[in-house]
């Protein structure tokens, strides 16, 4: 069975830090890219950022270009997004979904399994 797990979510003020830990299980995880994806309410599921478990390769969209890291434990099957600097406007539930690696981007809508989503909110 193909399970994507969130945790580390949670309330913080504006400019600390959390972490987003991603455990996958029931695939062949350096087959796949893993991307984290939020949404806010009223609005969107935006791609945030994802990274292939192949060769490392990563992408961040603009908006937290300098402030989140995405980073990859394939022994233990485990994504991480660490995220500083967090600002009012990252306030969203953050889901961590896998892609086949020949066909990862950014774009939610291809992605293959999700998990339930941690939330994250920032006040200011």
């Amino acid at each position: 069975e193909v399970q994507l797990v969130e945790s580390g979510g949670g309330l913080v003020q504006a400019g600390g830090s959390l972490r987003l830990s991603c455990a996958a299980s029931g695939f062949t995880f350096d087959d796949y890219a893993i991307g984290w994806f939020r949404r806010a309410p009223g609005k969107e599921r935006e791609g945030v950022s994802c990274i292939s478990s192949h060769d490392g390769t990563t992408y961040y969209v603009d908006s937290v270009k300098g402030r989140f890291t995405i980073s990859s434990d394939n022994a233990e099957k485990t994504v991480y997004l660490q995220m500083n600097d967090l600002k009012p406007e990252d306030t969203a539930v953050y889901y961590c979904a896998a892609v086949h690696k020949k066909r990862w981007s950014p774009d939610p809508s291809g992605y293959d399994y999700w998990g339930q989503g941690t939330q994250v909110t920032v006040s200011s």
